[in-house]
C-alpha cells in the first residue's frame, strides 16, 4: 500500500548530504560527491520562480515504490521483493523527481556507472518496466540494446522473469511476457532486446533505450540510429549502464568525459544525469597545494567507492577480496581487477587543467578598453569538419586577458545534437560559436574574422598551425596581417603551456567564464617527450581542444619576451621567420 512505502526522497537527500560532508573522500568517490552536490543545489533551484524545472516528490517516490514491489529473480535474499540500496534510491529520485515545465522528466539522458555485481542490471530492468507501464506514454517502445544479442538480453531477461513471477504486475497493467518481447496491452507498448546491427533498427520509435555496457561499443552507429529514431517522442529516456573497460575507440570515452564535465560544472546540461562510482584518481601535482594521491586499488577501505553494495552484501566483499589476492600475485589479473572491481579504465588520460582554478579565472574581458593595447593571436584550423578557433591574448601588467571566436560547420552541429552530448546548438544560439554552412569549415568566414580583428585591435602577430592553413595564411599575409607559424611539438608548446599554467594557477588569467574555452580546457591532455616537455595531445584528448591550442599559441607569442620563453623560440627560429617565407 502507498501508506507503507518508505520516504525515498528523504533517503536520497540524506544520502546526498552524507556524500557532500565526506570532504576527504573516505567513503564516497569524487564523482558521487559532485553528483550529490548537484542534487542538493538542484533541489534549491527547483523552488525558484521561473526555473526551467521543478521537483515532484510523488514521481520520485512512485518509481522507487514500483521497483520495490518487483521480485528478486537471481540469488538468495532475505526478502521476496527488491529492497533498493541508497545509491539506487539516489539515482531514481534524481531521474524521476525533477520535472520540466511540461511535467515530463527533466533528464532525458542518464548514466549509471559502477563496478560489476552492484545490481545495475536489476536497477535497469526495473526502470525499463516502469517506463513501459507507468509513464503515461502512448505506445511506449522500450528497448535493451548492446553489442551482442546475448548482452542485450541480460537486462531484458531479468525484466521478463520479474513479469513472469509477479501476477499482480500482469493484472495491474495487462502485461504479458513472450519469448522475445514483453507486451503491455494497457497502452499498446512493448519491451524487447536488440543487438548492435544498426542497419536493422530502422522503423523503431523508442521511448526508452537502455544501452548496456556502453564501454564495449566500438562505434556510434547503434546510438545514432536509435537517437534519430526517437525524434518523435516527447519524453524519451536514454539510460546508459556500464562498468569500465579497456581504452578503445567508440562512444564510451566521449560519454565518460562529457559526464565528468557535467559533474564538474564545466558544461551545463540540464538534460543529463550522471552517477559514477569509482576509486579516485590522482589530483594535482606532487608537492603542490591541494595534491591528492590516487586511491590504492588494493586498499580494502576504498572499494566501497566503486562498490556501494558492499555495505549490504557480504558475498560481494568476499568476492572482491579473492580477486584482490589474485591481482597481487598475477600481473595479468591486475588490469581486470582495476576495471571490474575499481571501475577504473585500464589506462586513463588525465586532463592538464585544474578545472576549479580555471573556473576561478572568470574575470571580465572588456574589449572596448583593450582596443589600443597590444595583443597576440593564435589560429587553430586543425579540424575542417568540427571546431576551428581564433584566440587573442593581451598582457596587462602581470595579467593575461583572452577573448576568441570559434566556427563549426552546420553538419557538425547537427551531429553533436543527435549524439546529445556537447551543446553546440545552444552555443550557436548564444553566439558563443559561429555556424558555417555545409560539412566543412568555411575559411572565407574565418578570413573575414581575422581581418576584422586586424582592423579593430592592436594586433602584433598571429601564430598558426600549418595544418590546413597554407592557403588562408597566404591570403592574410597578402593583406598585411602579421602571421607566423607555430611549430607543432613539445619544444615549442612546453614554454607556452608553462606560461599559461603559471598564470591561471595564480589567478592571473581572465577568460570571462567562456564555456566553450572551458570545455576545451577540460578536454586537453598533454603528451610528454623524453625531456619532459609537454604539448597538447589531440589523440588522447577525449574531445575538441582547438580553442585551448589557439590560446596556448597566442600565450607563447605574448610571453615570448620572458627569459625562459625566449631561449626556446629563438633557438628554433620560430619568431624570426621571414613573413615572405610563409
Amino acid at each position: 500500500m502507498a501508506d507503507d512505502r518508505r520516504d525515498y526522497v528523504a533517503i536520497a537527500t540524506a544520502y546526498a548530504k552524507r556524500a557532500v560532508a565526506d570532504r576527504k573522500g573516505q567513503t564516497f568517490g569524487k564523482w558521487v560527491r559532485f553528483a550529490a552536490k548537484r542534487y542538493l543545489e538542484d533541489l534549491k533551484r527547483a523552488k525558484r520562480k521561473r526555473n526551467l524545472f521543478s521537483f515532484d516528490e510523488w514521481h520520485a517516490n512512485d518509481v522507487c515504490d514500483f521497483i520495490e514491489k518487483l521480485p528478486h529473480v537471481e540469488g538468495t535474499w532475505e526478502t521476496e521483493c527488491i529492497v533498493l540500496h541508497e545509491s539506487h534510491v539516489f539515482f531514481l529520485v534524481n531521474l524521476f523527481g525533477f520535472r520540466n515545465e511540461h511535467g515530463r522528466r527533466r533528464f532525458t539522458h542518464a548514466l549509471f556507472a559502477v563496478a560489476r555485481k552492484n545490481a545495475k542490471s536489476t536497477l535497469a530492468a526495473g526502470i525499463a518496466l516502469y517506463c513501459l507501464c507507468c509513464e503515461d506514454e502512448s505506445g511506449p517502445q522500450v528497448v535493451s540494446a548492446a553489442t551482442t544479442g546475448d548482452q542485450a538480453r541480460i537486462i531484458w531477461s531479468t525484466a521478463k522473469r520479474m513479469v513472469e513471477k509477479l501476477h499482480d504486475l500482469q493484472e495491474a497493467f495487462n502485461v504479458q511476457a513472450f519469448a522475445r518481447s514483453i507486451a503491455c496491452y494497457q497502452n499498446g507498448g512493448f519491451f524487447k532486446p536488440i543487438n548492435a546491427k544498426a542497419s536493422t533498427q530502422d522503423g523503431l520509435n523508442p521511448s526508452c533505450v537502455v544501452l548496456d555496457e556502453l564501454h564495449a561499443h566500438k562505434s556510434h552507429d547503434l546510438l545514432n540510429v536509435l537517437r534519430s529514431a526517437a525524434g518523435g517522442r516527447n519524453n524519451p529516456l536514454w539510460l546508459y549502464t556500464t562498468t569500465e573497460g579497456y581504452e578503445t575507440p567508440g562512444p564510451w570515452p566521449e560519454e565518460r568525459q562529457f559526464a565528468r564535465q557535467v559533474l564538474e560544472g564545466a558544461v551545463e546540461a540540464d538534460h543529463y544525469l550522471a552517477l559514477i562510482y569509482a576509486l579516485d584518481d590522482e589530483e594535482g601535482k606532487k608537492g603542490s597545494k591541494g595534491y591528492k594521491a590516487a586511491d590504492d586499488e588494493l586498499d580494502e577501505s576504498k572499494w566501497v567507492k566503486a562498490n556501494p553494495l558492499i555495505e549490504v552484501n557480504s558475498s560481494l566483499l568476499s568476492a572482491i577480496r579473492r580477486d584482490a589476492i589474485e591481482a597481487k600475485a598475477k600481473p595479468g589479473a591486475m588490469a581486470e581487477f582495476r576495471i571490474k572491481r575499481c571501475n577504473r579504465p585500464s589506462a586513463s588520460a588525465e586532463s592538464w587543467v585544474d578545472l576549479g582554478k580555471w573556473k576561478a579565472c572568470n574575470g571580465e574581458v572588456d574589449l572596448q578598453e583593450l582596443m589600443d593595447v597590444p595583443c597576440w593571436g593564435g589560429l587553430d584550423l586543425a579540424s575542417t569538419q568540427d571546431l576551428a578557433a581564433m584566440r587573442l591574448v593581451w598582457k596587462v601588467g602581470d595579467q593575461l586577458l583572452t577573448w576568441g571566436r570559434r566556427w563549426v560547420p552546420a553538419d557538425a552541429v547537427k551531429r553533436r545534437r543527435e549524439r546529445g552530448t556537447v551543446p553546440y546548438s545552444a552555443w550557436v544560439e548564444a553566439g558563443l560559436i559561429e555556424q558555417t554552412e555545409g560539412n566543412v569549415t568555411d575559411y572565407a568566414v574565418i578570413e573575414a574574422a581575422v581581418l576584422d580583428v586586424f582592423q579593430r585591435f592592436n594586433l602584433q602577430m598571429v601564430a598558426y598551425d600549418r595544418w590546413n592553413a597554407t592557403d588562408l595564411v597566404s591570403r592574410l599575409v597578402d593583406q598585411d596581417v602579421p602571421m607566423i607559424e607555430f611549430v607543432q611539438g613539445p619544444k615549442s608548446f612546453h614554454p607556452a603551456m608553462q606560461a599559461l599554467e603559471r598564470r591561471y594557477l595564480a589567478g592571473k588569467l581572465a577568460h570571462g567564464g567562456d564555456p566553450v574555452l572551458q570545455w576545451c580546457a577540460s578536454n586537453l591532455v598533454p603528451r610528454t617527450d623524453a625531456n619532459l616537455n609537454n604539448a597538447p595531445d589531440r589523440k588522447r584528448s577525449a574531445d575538441k581542444i582547438d580553442d585551448m591550442v589557439a590560446l596556448i599559441m597566442a600565450t607563447g607569442l605574448a610571453t615570448n619576451e620572458e627569459k625562459q620563453q625566449a631561449s626556446v623560440y629563438e633557438t628554433r627560429g620560430v619568431l624570426e621567420m621571414n613573413l615572405s617565407e610563409v
